[in-house]
């Protein structure tokens, strides 16, 4: 009998147990997916056309999207390619000084400027940036559609960017998919040399 008690406890137990982790695996399962899949779709639905769909695919890149079409540089973008964007994030233009967003946006030829110092020409995902790196012992130059070099290394594990005015910034984004190139994200806005 008391064998039975026992046993009966211990199944119980064990349910429990099993019951709390498999809860736990299948929110944290949920919410990965639930990312990756929104992300993923958003990419691909939006995305598959052109860059440009590629850019509109995440909220975090509204303001780059808008400067983007401010810039008219949508139309630019949509034929051709492959290209690479890599768009500051919403933070980022939110970080820059009073009224410069505002003053940027309302002229497109130096917004223009800004902008193609952050596009290149080629797909680089972060499979072929990987590849890159790993061809330039931790380095690779690219030239953006301005003719700079814009050079991509691993700085404390994370990828940087350097453009030929010394501006930095991270990507913290990769792989938004559309036809005819890639959008990456960046945590900073690459400003050219004054």
């Amino acid at each position: 009998m008391k064998r039975s008690i026992f046993m009966a406890a211990a199944v119980i137990a064990i349910g429990f147990t099993t019951s709390s982790v498999f809860a736990q695996t299948t929110q944290d399962t949920t919410r990965k997916t639930t990312t990756t899949t929104s992300t993923t779709t958003a990419a691909a639905a939006d995305g598959a056309s052109d860059v440009v769909g590629a850019l509109a695919s995440n909220a975090d890149y509204s303001t780059a999207l808008a400067a983007v079409k401010a810039a008219k540089l949508d139309s630019v973008l949509k034929a051709g390619g492959p290209y690479t964007i890599f768009a500051p994030n919403n933070i980022s233009f939110g970080n820059l000084p009073a009224g410069k967003l505002d003053s940027l946006l309302k002229d497109p030829v130096t917004l223009a400027t800004l902008l193609k110092g952050h596009v290149v020409m080629g797909k680089y995902g972060k499979k072929e940036i990987i590849a890159a790196l790993t061809a330039g012992k931790g380095k690779a130059t690219v030239t953006t559609l301005d003719g700079q070099p814009l050079t991509l290394s691993l700085v404390s594990n994370k990828l940087q960017l350097t453009n030929a005015a010394g501006s930095t910034a991270q990507v913290t984004l990769f792989d938004l998919i559309g036809a005819n190139g890639v959008v990456n994200g960046l945590n900073g806005i690459l400003m050219p040399k004054p």
